[in-house]
């Protein structure tokens, strides 16, 4: 059985997820399965012991009697094309395979059908036979009989590499390993109603991989003791430290987090991991360049996230680990690139762009070149190796599957070496971007064996960026047209940028209206940038429902600043003052508002000018407009919010004004009403004079005749008595309230 990898460049990218798969399924015809689950040393010295170990399944319908297991020693391998072409082969090949190693064998009495049972095989170095330095196949085998065959046959066979080198090279090869901390996205744009800002989350599932065993926890714990380049999404970093406060899971009743000492505990040992390490930080959110590239170059202020992401990386990490972090390269999804994804890549100041040796190919070298190229521009390409990049995809849970990935990852990159001794290289690995705790492990195990080989020295990232580039190597970028397939199925459609730059206007409309900005563009922005994240790819419906969530949340607080509906106004004067009431929902001020009136009929109802508004959160306020009438009937006012920048905010309110001036008939009420008081007046004023003259007449006859005024004035004070209207004695009627001019300014109408 054997692990069908290393398929070069584009096909592997295609291929190699299935290694797995393929090499349980190629027993061929051979009646018993055979797996090798370990070899130790994975690279031996010329004193040290090969033990080889591995399980033998009885496939067949017959037993198997008389057999036993043997270890085979190929020729040393000429090339790396030459260790593809023995992870291809099936079947047992006595000329390619080599002889039996003798007196190294492990007898089995009998394997009965479907059974399976463990073996092991040890073989000193020194009867292996190896020669010059390289890379030999080895093959364990089992040989007996079955009932149909009385004679000894290779019943079931599995291969292995074992690479030799009995002492250190002049020049030894250079390898930067990464070691990616990525994960999917977790946190959401909603934050609590509280003073702390209370984080949600879109589910708990972070806890699962940070907590001790899972994939984040396995990645810190085993990359701290290892030689390589820590390349971390910050937004990763962000998410676990407001774990480490209170935090909520969404949903209707969503729950309260309670995995606040596995964060601290994580990000703790991050802390202690990264010590002594290089570190490069990601855009945060690891935003997808091919995707912006692609689709997003379309969309105005598309690409102007990058740098807000860049710059909002460096700060992250730093507060978080206190490390000052890298910025200055970026990873397209799988190092695949063309001249687009170049471009959109160094916009942002980082000129070094992770690519892939599928993507920028070598095809005419005998011998695996430097990582570093120069492309143009003061920008450079690392090429990292796709062979060694992709040896631990796959199910690494089977150790039969890890093993064989650890061999084949030492054996490439020993014979990296041995193609051209005295030209030293520098070689990249870029791993997947989020490996499993099975497939970390086996890194790691790769990697250990390695530093006790003789023929690789690690190095940093920044330092294979330095390294002198090879004049051969292929510094052409691909064009668009070479971008794979089935990697542009998976790009964020442009639907998904114009969705997102609605977003961001929205929210920078919505943030200059607040009393604390920043308590809203935080968690929005990095939603945003998270809505670029490359973990995107091939969840089209989660990317659009969290796109979506995220803008129905910022509408939904947007809405909570708004006009309360208002009923239809009445004005009873030519003057009078309309309330208009602006309600804030929200838990802080809102300023830099106008509150703006407009008339449908400007000639018959001048609504007064516009307003600056400003409300304290969680309070309602009426702002006063004093209106001026000019002629009688209906009009219809619309209240409106504006922005600074003169931009409508939220929803306009319409609302009916009746003008009721004074009316004809009013006036003859009041014009008969004055007649009335001039006409009481002349009568008074009549009879007042007339009294004046009866009295000068009767004085006069007092002395002529001896009679008594007293007497005549009595007479006429007993008439006040009577009916007639107008009498000195009768009320005068209250007309200090009547005017004749309109209601004033002050006067309050019906809402």
């Amino acid at each position: 059985m054997t692990l069908l990898t290393g398929v070069p460049l584009l096909v592997a990218s295609l291929q190699l997820p299935q290694a797995a798969t393929a090499r349980a399924d190629s027993a061929g015809s051979h009646p018993v399965s055979v797996t090798i689950n370990a070899m130790s040393p994975a690279a031996p010295g010329k004193d040290d012991t090969v033990t080889v170990s591995g399980t033998l399944t009885n496939d067949s319908k017959n037993p198997i009697t008389g057999a036993h297991v043997g270890l085979h020693r190929g020729a040393a391998l000429n090339d790396r094309s030459s260790i593809e072409a023995v992870t291809k082969r099936t079947g047992y090949q006595p000329g390619a395979d080599g002889e039996e190693i003798a007196k190294h064998t492990e007898k089995v009495d009998r394997l009965d059908p479907g059974v399976s049972r463990t073996f092991t095989v040890n073989v000193p170095v020194k009867d292996l036979g190896l020669s010059a330095d390289g890379v030999y196949p080895l093959g364990i085998t089992l040989s007996g009989h079955t009932s149909s065959s009385s004679y000894d046959q290779v019943l079931g066979i599995d291969r292995t590499f074992l690479p030799w080198q009995d002492a250190a090279p002049a020049k030894k090869t250079q390898l930067t390993y990464l070691w990616p901390l990525i994960s999917t996205t977790h946190l959401t744009a909603e934050t609590g109603a509280d003073a702390q800002q209370t984080p949600v989350f879109r589910n708990d599932d972070l806890a699962a991989e940070i907590a001790p065993g899972g994939r984040l926890q396995k990645m810190i714990e085993l990359g701290k003791n290892l030689p390589v380049t820590f390349v971390i999404d910050p937004d990763l970093l962000a998410s676990v430290e407001a774990m480490t406060k209170t935090y909520r899971v969404h949903g209707p009743d969503g729950p309260m987090g309670k995995n606040q000492a596995v964060a601290m505990q994580w990000l703790n040992d991050l802390e202690n991991a990264v010590k002594g390490h290089e570190v490069v930080a990601l855009p945060f959110g690891d935003p997808d360049l091919a995707s912006l590239a692609h689709h997003g170059k379309s969309v105005p202020s598309a690409l102007g996230h990058l740098g807000p992401a860049t710059e909002l990386a460096s700060k992250t990490v730093d507060t978080i680990l206190g490390v000052k972090p890298r910025t200055d390269f970026t990873w397209p999804v799988n190092g695949a690139i063309d001249s687009s994804i170049v471009d959109v890549a160094t916009s942002a100041g980082a000129h070094n762009v992770i690519t892939r040796s599928d993507s920028l190919r070598d095809d005419g070298l005998s011998y695996t070149p430097t990582a570093a190229r120069p492309i143009g521009g003061g920008n450079t390409a690392i090429v990292a190796d796709t062979q060694l990049s992709r040896a631990f995809e796959g199910d690494m849970s089977k150790s039969g599957n890890a093993s064989l990935a650890i061999q084949e990852f030492l054996a490439e990159a020993q014979m990296i070496g041995l193609e051209n001794p005295e030209q030293q290289r520098s070689v990249v690995v870029a791993p997947q971007r989020m490996p499993s705790a099975p497939q970390a492990q086996a890194m790691a195990s790769a990697l250990r064996n390695l530093e006790q080989a003789s023929w690789v020295q690690p190095t940093k990232l920044g330092d294979a960026a330095k390294a002198k580039p090879d004049p051969n190597a292929n510094r052409q970028i691909p064009s668009r047209s070479a971008y794979p397939s089935f990697l542009r199925r998976e790009e964020l459609p442009i639907e998904a940028f114009q969705q997102i730059e609605d977003t961001q206007t929205a929210l920078d409309d919505f943030q200059v209206i607040l009393a604390q900005p920043e308590r809203v563009v935080t968690p929005f922005g990095n939603a945003i940038m998270r809505e670029m994240s490359t973990s995107w790819r091939g969840d089209d419906k989660g990317a659009a429902a969290f796109r979506t969530s995220v803008r129905g949340y910022l509408g939904g607080l947007t809405k909570k600043v708004r006009l309360i509906p208002k009923s239809e106004a009445t004005l009873s004067g030519r003057s009078a003052t309309i309330p208009v009431t602006v309600q804030n929902n929200l838990l802080q001020g809102v300023q830099g508002l106008t509150l703006r009136l407009t008339s449908s009929q400007p000639n018959r109802l001048d609504v007064g000018k516009s307003q600056q508004i400003k409300v304290d959160g969680g309070h309602s306020q009426s702002f006063k407009f004093e209106t001026t009438a000019n002629a009688n009937g209906l009009a219809w006012v619309t209240a409106q919010l504006y922005t600074a920048d003169g931009k409508p905010y939220g929803e306009p309110m319409t609302f009916r004004v009746n003008v009721t001036e004074i009316t004809a008939t009013v006036m003859l009420v009041i014009a008969g009403g004055v007649l009335l008081l001039v006409l009481a007046g002349v009568r008074i004023y009549l009879q007042r004079k007339r009294a004046a003259a009866e009295e000068t007449d009767d004085e006069e006859n007092g002395e002529d005749n001896g009679g008594s005024a007293a007497d005549e004035k009595g007479d006429d004070d007993g008439g006040t008595g009577g009916d007639a209207p107008g009498q000195p004695g009768e009320p005068t009627p209250d007309t200090g309230s009547e005017k004749s001019g309109p209601s004033g300014s002050g006067e309050k109408v019906d809402r």
